[in-house]
């Protein structure tokens, strides 16, 4: 008889939400995770601690506005230290509450570092664990430059950018991502100069281009530098300082950045060393994401994986997707495998930015022809009364049916706002059935609305 019915490897969001779902479906549980506290990355040094971090800053750079409301202040400071301890309570509540989830639907929490001995065997430390299945849910790590290591002083990755205990003059950041605009953004806000260099010739691959042309010129007008279609071609220490050598890749110039400390943040790759997987034999791609079927099944019998391991979005919500669906296989419930093109994606500046499923260059790419309406928050009595006219909202629509097909959004609350029309597109809602729908008003809502109407009015009269 085995240990456990299920081992999961990796108590990231995706980890702990199927150890969870396993559990309340009646299996024996274990999670198996080498920090102390559950959570993974995105709970321990990433999306969470980076949110608490963006929300303090985001304070203190309100205090700006505040005469516009007839608000003065004298003197104000803040204090690095408290703003740091503000976010590690934030990340040990949330580590506590998933602790109190596990014992209360029974599953062992075992910290340590895992390998997989053959199908069926888990150790641990010297421990072996024996196992129905095993679900590989390890997530991933930072990307680091060639022959340039993190040792997260003068070399960040975004672990190290989240703890730095004063706050650098002059920082170098290195990728144009989610991660590299959301920490640039906290650090710019403390006074850091900030200067973001992006291979391409855009910020945010994969974000609507309008929608992140705009959202850069915001951001420069924020403060925060950009040089694009940019290489880096070395990193070197000089004393107490970096240097970051570029080279434009349009024009050839070169030019030597001098920095307090540069934060790596090119993107990320599937943490799967240490596991063994080359000697079981799990299929791997050619960058390293493990193959899995739609119950995500590896190439070895009982043994799956979820998150960022496996291909799709590496997002938290995704690797929560993976693992619903994952487990309801795996006890024979009909689920279905999730659908990728329905994962919203949201980067938490100011403002923020959000989009879901069919982009103007996704639409041209395919040579379909579809309806695109656009608002601006400018217009709108909510943006305007709590002075929040930056950004727009887009939607996407097929030009035949008027079904919703793609919205993105940039301005403030773009992630909330973004959640009705992801909705939408689940459930294949059209222009008409959200133009139809009652908004409240004063609302930023009330722009999602019109952007439908104006793409509803973009549509030729036959």
């Amino acid at each position: 008889m085995s240990d456990f019915d299920l081992v999961v490897i990796g108590a990231g969001p995706g980890g702990y939400v199927a150890a969870l779902r396993a559990a309340q479906a009646g299996m024996r549980v274990a999670c198996i995770d080498e920090r102390a506290t559950a959570g993974g990355t995105c709970l321990n040094v990433g999306c969470i601690p980076s949110k608490a971090l963006l929300s303090s800053t985001e304070h203190w750079a309100e205090l700006k506005t505040l005469a516009d409301h007839g608000i003065e202040m004298q003197a104000p400071r803040f204090d690095l230290t408290r703003m740091m301890a503000r976010k590690d309570r934030v990340v040990s509540d949330l580590t506590k509450g998933i602790a109190f989830l596990f014992k209360k639907a029974g599953v062992d929490f075992i910290q340590g570092r895992a390998t997989i001995a053959a199908p069926g065997q888990v150790v641990v430390d010297g421990r072996t664990i024996a196992a129905r299945h095993i679900l590989i849910a390890t997530g991933s790590k930072p990307a680091a430059l060639p022959g340039v290591p993190f040792d997260e002083k003068r070399v960040l990755s975004s672990t190290g950018a989240l703890s730095l205990e004063t706050v650098p003059e002059r920082l170098v950041v290195v990728g144009a991502g989610v991660i590299g605009l959301e920490l640039g953004q906290i650090w710019s806000r403390l006074g850091a100069k900030v200067t973001v260099i992006e291979y391409l010739d855009r910020i945010l691959p994969g974000i609507d281009g309008e929608l992140a042309k705009n959202a850069q010129r915001l951001l420069a007008r924020h403060g925060i530098g950009f040089k694009l279609n940019t290489a880096v071609t070395s990193v070197a220490h000089a004393d107490e300082t970096v240097a970051v050598e570029i080279e434009n890749r349009a024009s050839g110039n070169r030019e030597t950045l001098e920095a307090d400390a540069v934060l790596v943040a090119i993107g990320r790759r599937p943490y799967t060393g240490g596991l063994g997987l080359e000697t079981l034999g799990v299929q791997r791609d050619a960058r390293g994401f493990i193959a899995v079927d739609a119950a995500f099944r590896t190439s070895v019998p009982g043994i799956l994986a979820i998150g960022d391991v496996v291909p799709g979005p590496m997002l938290a919500h995704k690797a929560e997707e993976d693992a619903a669906a994952c487990i309801d296989a795996l006890a024979g419930k009909p689920h279905g495998a999730p659908d990728y093109g329905l994962v919203p994606g949201v980067v938490y500046t100011a403002p923020e930015i959000a989009g879901v499923g069919l982009t103007e260059e996704d639409a041209a790419a395919a040579g379909r022809a579809v309806l695109a309406g656009k608002v601006s928050f400018l217009a709108n009595g909510r943006a305007r009364a709590i002075g929040a006219t930056d950004g727009f909202v887009k939607v996407i629509a097929c030009a035949e049916t008027g079904r919703v097909l793609g919205a993105h959004i940039l301005g403030h609350g773009a992630g909330e706002l973004l959640q009705e029309l992801v909705l939408a597109l689940r459930l294949g809602a059209t222009l008409t059935d959200i133009v139809t729908t009652s908004h409240a008003h004063p609302g930023m809502g009330e722009a999602v609305k019109e952007a439908c109407a104006a793409a509803l009015a973009a549509r030729r009269p036959d």
